[in-house]
């Protein structure tokens, strides 16, 4: 319900007066759209829906897979070096980018940057996978500490890349950083949708392998759950989801930590419902924290991932105090 009430608002409101209900009478009274209602409805409006949908659920669906495989209640997709490998790629993209054949760029066109974000994520996840496997078995704790390890170094090569850039280029990492679905197309949603979705129904079928962890991996095998392919399966379906979610519309941050936190609170730890009810949540929010982007200071734009970080950061604190409280009494 929440979900479709945020939709129906994300389409109602905008700098535009084109709103549903306009569309909805002249659609039942059998009057033609103008250019403009058309352009903003189906070419803006519905397109920025979808993709805000898409990434508000693969980042909650990760959080929850993460904060379940780590068994860590502050664990989130950065922890698989995600964020940071995509940073480092959209950052050589934008820096660099000029420097590539005539030919690629063409071939790539407005792609180039979230393509080198999504390959970045996949390339930094992939390499920690493969540090933290030793004869076939994963270290949790290893990829915890690589993943410090390899943040690091992409900041550092961020940072780098960042000093050599020009005012314009800095401007674009800014606003990439910060996160935006001002850019969302249905070319966009469409090259997101397959991996999101395809990650999202291989985590959900996580559920019962990550209530299992939650015991400790030995009881975990001794119940009967594959802990290693489980391993597998989340790390490469956190990565996939995350990689093209932060892909097409930058960093935003505090969906994949607070979702489940609310969920916890609200419906219990079961992953068996968790996952699904993270999925729904966090589109939600992501689609209702674009609303208040886009009406806040209109008719400009503020980035998205500043409102999730003034809407999440206070939510987070009181989760935590009300924890710690709790523990105290």
């Amino acid at each position: 319900m929440l979900l479709v009430a945020s939709a129906l608002l994300s389409l109602q409101v905008g700098a535009t007066d084109v709103t549903v209900t306009t569309l909805a009478a002249k659609l039942a009274a059998a009057e033609p759209l103008t250019r403009i209602e058309r352009v903003v409805f189906f070419d803006i409006r519905l397109p920025r829906l979808a993709m805000g949908a898409l990434v508000g659920a693969a980042l909650a669906v990760s959080g929850a897979v993460m904060q379940g495989l780590f068994r860590n209640p502050l664990a989130d997709p950065g922890i698989v070096g995600v964020g940071a490998g995509a940073g480092l790629g959209a950052i050589l993209a934008i820096v660099l980018g000029a420097l590539l054949p005539p030919a690629l760029l063409s071939m790539t066109g407005n792609a180039l940057v979230p393509l080198a974000a999504f390959l970045g994520g996949w390339a930094t996840t992939l390499l920690l996978y493969r540090v933290a496997t030793r004869h076939g078995r994963t270290s949790v704790a290893t990829m915890l500490l690589a993943g410090i390890a390899l943040g690091a170094l992409a900041g550092a090569l961020s940072g780098i890349l960042v000093y050599m850039a020009n005012d314009q280029q800095l401007r674009d990492l800014t606003f990439w950083g910060l996160g935006s679905l001002a850019g969302a197309s249905w070319a966009k949603a469409l090259a997101a949708a397959p991996l999101i979705l395809l990650s999202g129904i291989a985590a959900m079928a996580l559920g019962r392998g990550l209530n299992g962890l939650a015991m400790g991996e030995a009881t975990a095998a001794h119940i009967g759950i594959d802990v290693q392919r489980v391993k597998a399966v989340a790390i490469l379906s956190v990565a996939g989801a995350t990689g093209a979610a932060v892909a097409v519309s930058g960093g935003i941050g505090f969906v994949g930590i607070v979702v489940p936190h609310l969920l916890r609170l609200a419906s219990g730890p079961d992953h068996r419902t968790l996952l699904p009810n993270a999925a729904l949540l966090g589109a939600s929010l992501l689609i209702l924290a674009d609303v208040i982007a886009r009406v806040i200071i209109a008719p400009a734009e503020m980035p998205i991932g500043i409102v999730t970080a003034v809407l999440g950061a206070p939510v987070f604190l009181w989760i935590l105090l009300r924890r710690r409280g709790l523990a105290l009494s």
